[in-house]
């Protein structure tokens, strides 16, 4: 009787063992995971933060509040929100600012930050969620071209891999033509909303394809210069938490005194305790400061083009809520266009693929001198 209590202990404890043991793999596994995919788990991440986001302002905006006084608001949050953090925490990475720095920094701050969001939020009057975001796949074409032009990329035009940057960037460009151009019928809803936003009387909604595209367009050509031009301010600058507060304090009064010079409307700056102060909660807290220091992290280890590379994930997640949730119209053009664009966009990741292999084959010292280097220049892209 003893020997099989005994025989009954030693099994418990082997069983034990082997349940810890199964645990402890199960955890080294994910942390290898989440270590060997962090970036991409964190760009991901920022797509649905932005999805949410654009329902948010969407709201706000017919509820009557200004667009301009909204992101003023929400990048005066986030500057507030960032600032201890960046102090504290960065105390030993960040550099001294010199006149040339702030100025970079500052022109960062213009074109990432006041220009591409005011362009891109005035063109939600004449268009859509969905339609503003299948055109934002086009920033990593664009980006693409610029440095082409600033001889960062170099093509090679005997290399299929080089064909398709070309191709791509080409293809994309064309679905962006046709979602400008061409409307097509509105896609018949095949179900009643569930979410029904009214509209202010203040909210005036004009649509007008034409100038909302020429306003996206603007605005990702603004984003795809701001997303070269980090790669090398954090070269000089390294500290990506500091970089998103000035970019967010400067982004604050650009645009507060764009909206004080042009909107004299009394009681403009004012907001309540409604859609309005959540959005701006929401847009502050999680996108002007936890998903900017994501995409600078990103930038800084993965190259601005990666950060694109899931931008069609975004597209498909807001078409998706706007048509079964929100009832939003949908348009024939956007979803052909948009098909055209994300098609494009993968056949120009796919030609940097070769990027990465030449990466690979470097020796240990000469892949990280040539890792530093993509860093600065841009366009090594290593998943």
């Amino acid at each position: 009787m003893y020997s099989l209590k005994l025989n009954l202990i030693n099994l418990y404890c082997e069983e034990e063992r082997w349940v810890s043991s199964i645990a402890m793999m199960n955890v080294c596994f994910l942390q290898v995971f989440f270590i060997r995919f962090k970036p991409h788990i964190l760009i991901i991440f920022t797509q649905f933060g932005y999805t949410f986001l654009y329902f948010f302002v969407d709201a706000s905006f017919k509820h009557g509040m200004n667009p301009h006084v909204h992101i003023t608001y929400r990048q005066t949050l986030a500057t507030i929100t960032l600032l201890p953090f960046a102090y504290f925490l960065e105390r030993k990475l960040r550099p001294r600012i010199t006149l040339a720095l702030f100025l970079e920094i500052f022109v960062l701050s213009l074109l990432g930050v006041t220009l591409s969001t005011n362009t891109y939020f005035a063109s939600l009057r004449y268009t859509s969620p969905t339609f503003i975001t299948s055109m934002l796949n086009t920033i990593a074409g664009l980006t693409f071209i610029i440095a082409v032009v600033v001889r960062l990329e170099v093509v090679e035009f005997d290399n299929p891999k080089g064909i398709a940057k070309v191709m791509g960037t080409l293809v994309s460009l064309g679905g962006v033509l046709i979602m400008t151009f061409y409307k097509g019928p509105i896609i018949r809803n095949v179900c009643q909303p569930l979410i029904h936003i009214q509209h202010k009387a203040t909210y005036h909604l004009h649509e007008d394809w034409l100038k909302g595209s020429l306003l996206t367009v603007s605005s990702c050509l603004s984003w795809a210069i701001s997303y070269i031009l980090q790669a090398f301010t954090l070269k000089r600058y390294p500290a990506p938490l500091s970089l998103t507060t000035w970019m967010n304090l400067f982004g604050a009064v650009q645009t507060a005194v764009y909206t004080v010079s042009t909107q004299h409307k009394a009681g403009v700056w004012n907001i309540g305790f409604n859609i309005d102060l959540w959005a701006i909660i929401y847009a502050g807290l999680m996108c002007s400061s936890i998903i900017i220091y994501i995409q600078l992290w990103c930038t800084e280890e993965r190259g601005p083009v990666f950060v694109t590379m899931y931008n069609p994930l975004g597209s498909i997640l807001v078409a998706l809520l706007s048509y079964f949730v929100v009832g939003q119209k949908l348009y024939l053009g956007s979803i052909v266009g948009g098909g055209i664009v994300i098609i494009g966009l993968y056949l120009l990741l796919w030609g940097k693929q070769d990027d990465e292999q030449k990466l690979q084959n470097k020796s240990p010292l000469e892949s990280d001198s040539v890792h530093q280097t993509s860093k600065q220049s841009d366009f090594q892209i290593s998943p």
